[in-house]
């Protein structure tokens, strides 16, 4: 319950505050709260992936390259003039390859993923720079087909939807992430290693299978993150995603999951990805300037990993 009540806290605070100014009143709308769920979808969608690998003890700092990389793999087969289906499927499919590399680096190598991720988050951004030639890719209007356009258009044809469908993607993978760590013996795995790598290992848990196959998840979120932040730009530039792993990072740690792993939640992700967007937009609502946003956002960051400290130093 601790990041929903933040996230109400911080709702009540800049509305507010919106309130108090004289031409104030946006913040607190549907259409504003739409905005938000939508600016906050891309970097969602890849906290799901990130989620399962913190639980699992990992981490990933490679996603926010990642993530740029297929967005630019996305934007040249459009430009190539190659079929839609194909663009969006080979940039998700990048996106389960990098996820692997990442598993297969971390596994075979027996390198610390922080150390190993570092590595593939410079070789990631460098093959978005060959790809691209170093330039934006700026498809044609008629290569970029009416769907991808809608995914995260706020001003959906079909008012009853309520949100774009990018939004129901996002939730509908959440849901399936949910149901493989709380129903399946892969999501009970991830989080025996988790709270004991040597503990699950000897219990017979295929330790680095596991790994892979976690990262390779990850991978595919940051996929489709991709696809949504082309679909938000109309292009794609090869540093577009650098510095997204940070606020992918954050939005797991505010929801509540451990860097220890073990321990984790997709509503609190959820929940820290719409906190992250809610100062921004009411930052912007209150005309302040981006150094305050990010003052914010940092203090929230360490207060929520000390909280996690001191939890568990209570348990020791």
């Amino acid at each position: 319950m601790g990041p929903f009540l933040a996230l109400l806290c911080v709702i009540a605070f800049f509305a507010v505050a919106d309130r108090l100014q004289a031409d104030g009143g946006r913040f607190f709308s549907f259409h504003n709260a739409q905005n938000v769920v939508v600016q906050s979808a891309t970097v969602a969608v890849a906290s799901l992936g990130m989620t399962v690998i913190i639980i699992s003890g990992g981490i990933d700092l490679s996603a926010g390259t990642g993530l740029g990389l297929c967005a630019v793999v996305l934007a040249w087969f459009l430009h190539k003039d190659y079929p839609p289906w194909m663009a969006a499927s080979a940039g998700i499919l990048t996106g389960c390859l990098t996820g692997l590399v990442n598993g297969l680096l971390v596994t075979l190598l027996r390198v610390v993923p922080f150390i190993v991720t570092l590595g593939t988050m410079t070789i990631f951004l460098g093959l978005s720079k060959l790809i691209s030639e170093s330039i934006t890719i700026r498809p044609k209007p008629d290569q970029v087909p009416d769907w991808m356009e809608q995914l995260l258009n706020p001003r959906i044809a079909n008012s009853w939807m309520l949100f774009p469908p990018g939004v129901w993607i996002l939730l509908l993978l959440a849901v399936m992430v949910i149901l493989i760590l709380q129903w399946t013996v892969l999501g009970r795995h991830i989080k025996a290693i988790g709270d004991n790598e040597q503990a699950a290992r000897l219990s017979g848990i295929r330790i680095s299978t596991t790994r892979i196959i976690v990262y390779t998840m990850a991978g595919f979120t940051v996929g489709v993150a991709g696809l949504f932040l082309f679909v938000r730009l109309s292009s794609a530039n090869p540093t577009s995603g650098t510095g997204k792993e940070l606020l992918v990072i954050a939005s797991v740690i505010i929801g509540g999951a451990s860097l220890n792993g073990g321990r984790g939640s997709i509503v609190g992700t959820l929940t820290g990805a719409l906190i992250m967007q809610v100062i921004s937009n009411g930052c912007t609502a209150l005309r302040l300037k981006d150094p305050i946003q990010e003052i914010i956002i940092g203090t929230i960051i360490v207060t929520a990993v000390t909280v996690d400290q001191l939890r568990q130093r209570g348990k020791g």
